[in-house]
């Protein structure tokens, strides 16, 4: 997959097929538009390409608002490449591109990348006061010699799926039902740190990992997850929160894996989330939480195999 930074110095050598969007989480409906995207582009012997925004404009338009995005851009390079995408154009996203008219946002798309057919979904909208919607884009695309393709939403039971639930579902800690809008395990990425050594008391080896903004998106509680270390996947027990047991403290994220042996310090960890366990409490003694945290390793086992 080929990346693109600078409109102005691109030059390719076939017309292509874009979607234009944030896409975060390209979740189940996001992978829709893409499947056909990619099938016309290759009925057609075109380019198939992705334009995004670094940063998310969500971050841009509304800085205080502490919305965590479900992925970040290296995320969607991964998925993007993964899946055989041919163009990621990556825009990055201020005011003064917020401000611009649709016709003036899409005649680069045109004139430099050569955009012959454009797909977006039903309640898409671009450029200032979201005035680019789907019959103002298809009124452009006849004007400059684009095709404009508008699909419905792709729904789970009687809603259509989009990144605003999934958030609200990890925010609940209901990270089964997210997986099956995202079409994957929801997962965070991060560095194994020094801890604090109270596995030793409790008996159980966690890694602690550097996520804690990552974090917030969750619900704190305990989990049954995947870890990926080293390419190699292991069961996993998370825990998520504030380790009440030994008193109040700043959020972490602590992964028990089982059938473990070495040091992770310094490696990175990839921990997928299959389903939430019970809530975070606190219990009387080092020795109860010791008896829960088997119960939980029995259940997760359970669960992931």
């Amino acid at each position: 997959m080929r990346i693109i930074r600078d409109l102005n110095a691109v030059s390719l050598e076939r017309e292509t097929v874009l979607t234009v969007g944030a896409f975060d989480g390209l979740h189940l409906g996001h992978q829709s538009l893409l499947k056909r995207l990619m099938s016309s582009a290759r009925e057609s012997g075109r380019l198939s390409g992705v334009v995004t925004f670094d940063p998310p404009p969500r971050r841009v338009l509304s800085p205080d608002s502490n919305i965590i995005c479900l992925t970040t851009l290296e995320d969607k390079i991964e998925l993007l490449d993964s899946w055989g995408l041919d163009l990621l154009v990556i825009i990055t996203f201020t005011l003064e591109l917020a401000g611009t008219s649709a016709r003036d946002f899409v005649r680069p798309l045109r004139d430099q990348l050569r955009m012959a057919e454009l797909w977006v979904g039903w309640n898409f909208a671009l450029g200032r006061g979201r005035e680019g919607d789907a019959p103002a884009l298809k009124k452009l695309g006849q004007e400059m010699g684009f095709a404009v393709n508008v699909i419905e939403p792709v729904g789970e039971g009687n809603t259509a799926i989009s990144s605003t639930q999934i958030r609200g579902l990890l925010g609940a800690g209901r990270v089964r039902e997210a997986a099956e809008m995202l079409g994957r395990y929801y997962h965070l990425n991060g560095i194994v740190v020094p801890g604090v050594g109270r596995e030793r008391h409790v008996g159980y080896h966690t890694a602690n990992l550097n996520v804690r903004q990552s974090c917030s998106l969750l619900s704190s509680g305990v989990y049954a997850a995947y870890a990926i270390v080293r390419g190699r996947r292991y069961l996993g027990v998370v825990n998520l929160g504030t380790r009440p047991t030994f008193g109040e403290g700043p959020p972490t994220l602590e992964v028990h894996l089982l059938d473990f042996e070495g040091q992770l310090e310094g490696e990175t960890v990839r921990v997928q989330f299959v389903e939430r366990l019970r809530n975070e409490r606190q219990f009387a003694n080092v020795k109860a939480l010791r008896a829960q945290i088997k119960k939980d390793i029995a259940r997760a086992r359970d669960i992931l195999t």
